[in-house]
């Protein structure tokens, strides 16, 4: 089984059998959706999608804490090794990694991603992208990132046949429902977790209007309250 806590906007954390805590596109500071309160207590792997501020600022005091594996792409591995975060694992998009007990498959994303330096500096951040978890029971779940619906989601389903999908909907900056909606019939998963909403106003796409467009179920998550899938 699989323990999901999603943290407002991107951030997720996942607790896998084996007890070992990883956490997705770290928001914390800054982020109005983060739950009140909440605090981490182990962090063994973190996995970055793409270098947007939303989606990596909170690495350096995860990886302070905790010493965790970092997953990301090569550029901004790269540029989180040159920050001084330790153990960081630069792959790239089609190549797959075991980490701990984990094995993770680094997917395409339709999106921008660059990372600011302290002076206001922009770094090129590579390509975005999502990740497959395969899970040790034997499940996929995919966690797009932050994109645009494209057609090679139905390759996703042919190489890896997700049967969870979490999938972005807010607008402006990703997919809306309509678009996520398009993205579940071809990724075709059993159920989808909506992110990437409400958390700020130009987000404006809800987990309601998806639903409406689905015949799978949609989750609706509340921050800080896992659920077991």
């Amino acid at each position: 089984m699989l323990q999901i806590t999603w943290l407002g906007h991107s951030t997720f954390s996942l607790t896998l059998d084996s007890g070992e805590v990883v956490v997705i596109d770290p928001f914390i500071a800054g982020n109005p959706s983060f739950p009140e309160g909440y605090d981490f207590s182990r962090v063994d792997i973190i996995l970055a999608t793409h270098g947007h501020g939303d989606h990596i600022s909170g690495i350096p005091e995860l990886a302070s804490r905790f010493s965790p594996n970092v997953v990301a792409n090569y550029e901004v591995a790269t540029w989180l090794a040159a920050q001084g975060i330790k153990n960081t694992i630069g792959m790239n998009i089609g190549g797959s990694v075991t980490v701990g007990s984990l094995k993770v498959t680094m997917t395409p994303a339709v999106h921008s991603s660059m990372m600011e330096e302290p002076d206001g500096t922009t770094v090129y951040g590579g390509l975005a992208g999502g990740y497959v978890l395969h899970l040790a029971d034997g499940r996929n779940a995919y966690f797009a990132g932050d994109t645009d619906v494209f057609g090679d989601m139905a390759l996703i389903r042919e190489l890896h046949a997700p049967q969870l999908a979490v999938l972005p909907i807010g607008d402006f900056y990703t997919m809306s429902p309509r678009g996520a909606a398009i993205a579940t019939r071809l990724l075709q998963p059993h159920e989808v977790i909506p992110s990437h909403y409400g958390t700020f106003p130009v987000l404006t796409g809800t987990p309601e209007e998806l639903q409406a467009l689905v015949s799978c179920k949609v989750l609706t998550l509340r921050p800080g309250v896992p659920v077991t899938w």
